[in-house]
């Protein structure tokens, strides 16, 4: 008797052990679309679950009003968003429909049109990208901080939301990394505010085929609201902030006066080397408050809000906490050689005095000087100009007065 011929339904029939049984794969890696939507999710949920929109009353609701806001004035973001705009919260949003020439040049995700590039097997179109991973390894170098560490930072960004709010800050487009990002300053990524606390920078000349190109580069200490901290690098942050954030300016009342070299001009290759800073003490003690013009000069390498935060602790601050006048930031000079300077030029002016904590302890206070504010902005502006040399302080008239 003739054998039976298999057919094709009997070979897939008969897999005892589930050879032909493939599962199919897929990536844990979310695409920036997907990281989109699910930061939008957030916003419907809350929604779901309140019957109304996030406010400015809780930390957690101050996030997602900044989300919300930054998607609103995002065209290209409400385009994606649009369909699960579930709440309605975007308004309406124009949408082109496609062509039968945007279909065949644009629509076919796995090149199944393109012939003439997907035939080379070593060509791995559907694998993360370089940039996916550096993204992913960003997120993974993020470290939770404790309870009450965060504390004072999440009362820093309650503060500056509630400038944003009422239009002391502004949002604006984060174009360029030297020029944008500033130890000191706050940034929207992905829709998450971040404290830049402090960066270790220095200068790399790098050489390329067209000539030599400065770089700066070094590692950075950055706080976020959700509370945790990362020591991403400088350029990564930068990076990362470039691609999908936002700046955040600081108040009219709290811009700094920059100490720059070129004329008040920045390059690009210009480097932060810390702040000169202008104090004024909260001391209730009887001795400094009848003082009239008493002032603290100081540098910093790190922010001055941080430098300050343990003032009533600190004899340098007299035990007692502290008010910030003035700051200005100084590139491309020695801020402490500066600082030396002033101190210097202010020398006949300085706090001489005996002090003692309720502790007992003997101050012996330094970096404090009797001068009016506007004397010491002056001296500020010689040193710019590199007049300074050609005066001195008089202190019985409270002025600057040419050298004989």
């Amino acid at each position: 008797m003739a054998k039976k011929k298999l057919t094709i339904d009997d070979i897939f029939n008969d897999d005892d052990f589930g050879l032909l049984d493939s599962k199919v794969k897929t990536s844990t890696v979310k695409t920036d679309e997907e990281r989109l939507i699910d930061s939008f999710e957030e916003i419907n949920l809350f929604i779901d679950k309140n019957d109304r929109e996030p406010n400015k009353s809780s930390m957690s609701e101050y996030g997602l009003l900044a989300k919300l806001k930054n998607f609103r004035d995002n065209d290209d973001q409400k385009k994606i968003l649009k369909p699960y705009d579930r709440h309605n919260l975007l308004g309406h949003v124009e949408t082109e429909k496609p062509s039968i020439d945007d279909i065949l040049n644009e629509d076919d995700e796995f090149g199944l049109l393109d012939s003439d590039k997907d035939l080379d097997i070593f060509k791995f179109n559907h694998t993360p990208k370089l940039e996916d991973r550096a993204e992913a390894d960003f997120v993974a170098q993020r470290k939770p901080m404790k309870e009450k560490d965060f504390k004072e930072y999440e009362n820093m960004f309650l503060q500056v939301y509630k400038e944003i709010k009422e239009g002391k800050r502004k949002i604006k487009p984060f174009k360029n990394i030297e020029k944008n990002l500033h130890v000191g300053d706050f940034y929207l990524m992905n829709g998450i505010m971040l404290y830049l606390e402090s960066a270790n920078l220095q200068k790399d000349e790098i050489e390329l085929g067209s000539g030599n190109r400065v770089r700066i580069e070094g590692r950075t200490r950055t706080v976020f609201e959700n509370g945790t901290y990362s020591n991403m690098l400088y350029r990564s942050l930068g990076k990362q902030i470039q691609k999908d954030g936002k700046l955040i300016t600081n108040t009219s009342d709290k811009i700094e006066h920059d100490l720059f070299v070129n004329s008040g001009l920045v390059k690009e290759e210009d480097i932060q080397s810390g702040w000169i800073y202008i104090l004024k003490t909260k001391s209730t003690l009887q001795e400094l408050t009848e003082i009239k013009d008493l002032y603290k000069i100081g540098f910093s390498s790190d922010s001055v809000d941080n430098r300050i935060k343990n003032a009533k602790n600190e004899a340098t601050y007299l035990f007692a906490d502290v008010q910030k006048v003035a700051t200005y930031k100084v590139y491309n000079r020695n801020a402490n050689k500066l600082e030396n300077l002033l101190h210097r030029f202010f020398a006949n002016a300085c706090l001489n005095i005996d002090l003692y904590n309720d502790k007992g302890q003997r101050l012996n206070p330094r970096e404090w000087f009797v001068v009016p504010l506007e004397v010491i902005e002056e001296a500020i502006q010689l040193i710019l100009n590199e007049n300074i040399t050609n005066f001195e302080y008089d202190v019985m008239n409270k002025k600057l007065k040419l050298k004989k």
